[in-house]
């Protein structure tokens, strides 16, 4: 191929390329115009140093970046591929997105001394905390089970999902399924609402700094 082929090529890609970005660019302004939804209910956490509340989550930061974590309570280890997203988030990032009024925080169903005995073994020094007893997990549909809560994958209900021929093993299991996603929330006037969630696609290419920003309320 002669370099006047290949610059023909690379233009037509270049052309591509823009729209993604502007298509990009276009969904991040979307998302920043999703209404809110107010956080009425009480909800409490277990951490290393005891309870904490959702509202203490943002440790002084507007917004906050929650990373539900695969960690079923009958697990005596996380989830494989959400251990490897979590083998990204260095001091680095953290302190970056604390910059940006910005905070993050893995949440897991597991209790917190199976959490606590995980982070160490893994290195990590990211603040996770246990939802193990709360309703958060149910609700935001980190975990599914049809007994505790109605179950909703990806914001479909089972009958769509089914319709559709898409993952039915989250819908059809008998045990609680443990789901990976994303949740941000706003604080405005010492209020707590929900501002964005994301699962499957979504989740697998948020990495950098940037990334998780363009998910909150006021993006990057």
């Amino acid at each position: 191929m002669s370099r006047a082929q290949w610059l023909a090529a690379r233009r037509e890609l270049l052309a591509r390329e823009r729209e993604v970005t502007a298509l990009r660019d276009s969904v991040n302004a979307h998302r920043r115009r999703l209404p809110m939804v107010r956080i009425d209910k009480h909800y409490t956490f277990a951490g290393p140093g005891g309870e904490v509340t959702l509202r203490d989550l943002f440790a002084g930061s507007r917004r906050l970046v929650v990373q539900h974590f695969m960690f079923s309570p009958s697990w005596d280890a996380g989830c494989p591929s959400c251990s490897a997203a979590c083998d990204e988030i260095s001091a680095c990032l953290l302190a970056r997105l604390r910059d940006r009024d910005t905070s993050f925080a893995v949440i897991s169903l597991a209790p917190i001394s199976k959490i606590i005995k995980y982070k160490t073994w893994r290195g990590w020094d990211f603040s996770w905390y246990s939802s193990y007893g709360s309703e958060f997990n149910y609700d935001f549909h980190a975990t599914l089970d049809r007994r505790i809560a109605p179950v909703s994958y990806d914001f479909e209900v089972p009958e769509e999902i089914l319709a559709a021929g898409h993952a039915n093993d989250l819908v059809d299991a008998q045990i609680p399924v443990e789901v990976p996603g994303i949740s941000c929330f706003l604080l405005h006037d010492e209020t707590v609402f929900h501002t964005y969630s994301a699962c499957g696609q979504v989740t697998e290419k948020v990495s950098a700094v940037r990334d998780f920003l363009e998910l909150t309320a006021s993006g990057g």
